[in-house]
């Protein structure tokens, strides 16, 4: 695997080094020491999947509060998604800063996520499939969100929005309730 540092502080974008022959190809997508050699998660307790059918469906923001937050590591498997990763720590240097990310099941990229940061995505295309390591079980109590359109974000998502939940779509502006992680 090859670790690509991003805008964000302790989030990495991670390119797979596929090995091929006749049979086709080989790939790590997770390597316990690799990941600690970064300073990286190493223990999962969950891997995830989302099925989304049409193009421009958006899912998120998402984060969850201590003592539940997670590490997320994402990877698109079928189909193409813009994942995007906001900094909710207000101690670090990249506090409300955004950055996003294309994976698709081309380039194979995966996007390591930090605990702290609300995480969403919007798929790019029709029938994508996503799948994700979490580092700590889903708790309810501890769910929290931010508004995909917040204008204090200003995200610049590439498409409209055709789907979303309607509690995706009714997470609080950060004007209205400041977060807490």
């Amino acid at each position: 695997m090859i670790f690509h540092e991003t805008t964000l502080k302790d989030a990495w974008l991670i390119e797979l080094q596929p090995r091929g022959d006749d049979r086709g190809m080989f790939a790590r997508t997770f390597c316990r020491d690799e990941f600690a050699a970064h300073g990286m998660e190493t223990n999962y307790v969950q891997q995830n999947m989302s099925v989304s059918a049409f193009k421009g469906t958006l899912r998120g923001m998402h984060f969850q509060r201590q003592p539940h937050a997670e590490v997320k590591v994402i990877r698109c498997v079928r189909g193409a998604i813009l994942d995007v990763i906001v900094d909710m720590r207000s101690d670090s240097p990249s506090y409300l800063k955004h950055e996003g990310f294309e994976l698709n099941a081309q380039n194979r990229r995966q996007l390591y996520v930090p605990r702290g940061f609300a995480h969403g995505f919007m798929t790019l295309s029709d029938d994508v499939e996503v799948t994700y390591l979490v580092s700590a079980p889903y708790t309810p109590t501890a769910e929290g969100g931010l508004r995909y359109d917040d204008p204090k974000l200003a995200i610049s998502w590439p498409l409209d929005v055709t789907t979303i939940s309607d509690k995706d779509a009714a997470w609080p502006f950060l004007t209205e309730t400041p977060p807490a992680i």
